[in-house]
């Protein structure tokens, strides 16, 4: 089970546009740039995540998309599904047929209630995290990485412990 470009490039992508969130609409052509994705990929994947009531679009000179709620109010989850990403570690999709055609056997298969307590797990997770903790966190990132930039490659203190050093200082 893997989270396929799907989800990722839309919790991504919703990353961008909640960063940006009080600077107005926000274009696909501007996300598409800044997080090096297709922007015919972004088109289908907003077109879903419209559809899902997590965005809203404005049209025209100045148009672009917003959250259709608080950052705080979305979850991954709530992203990845409307992506129709399939998140579901059982071979049988969660019909309980695992078995079905091996051996001429049916039913569950050993392994069931492992990968179906796997799916609970992962969705409560995803189901705890908000599109507003991810922002934070990456604003976070920015600041911290934003400083680390301004300080001097190598900063080296020197002491002059010299008599001269000594005398000059305390006249």
């Amino acid at each position: 089970m893997r989270l396929t470009t799907k989800g990722r490039f839309a919790v991504t992508a919703m990353i961008d546009l909640a960063l940006r969130q009080n600077s107005g609409p926000v274009t696909l052509a501007a996300i598409s740039e800044r997080q090096n994705i297709s922007l015919s990929y972004l088109e289908q994947l907003f077109g879903k995540l419209r559809r899902h009531e997590l965005v809203d679009s404005v049209r025209g000179p100045g148009g672009g998309y917003s959250l259709a709620t608080l950052a705080r109010n979305i979850t991954v989850a709530d992203i990845i599904f409307a992506v129709d990403e399939p998140l579901d570690a059982t071979s049988c999709g969660g019909k309980e047929n695992c078995n079905v055609g091996r051996n001429g056997s049916s039913g569950k298969c050993m392994t069931h209630e492992l990968w179906s307590n796997l799916n609970r797990k992962m969705i409560d997770y995803l189901d705890s995290v908000s599109l507003q903790d991810l922002a934070d966190q990456e604003r976070m990132r920015q600041l911290q990485e934003s400083s680390r930039s301004k300080l001097p490659q190598s900063a080296t203190i020197r002491i002059n412990r010299s008599p001269d050093a000594l005398i000059a200082s305390t006249q």
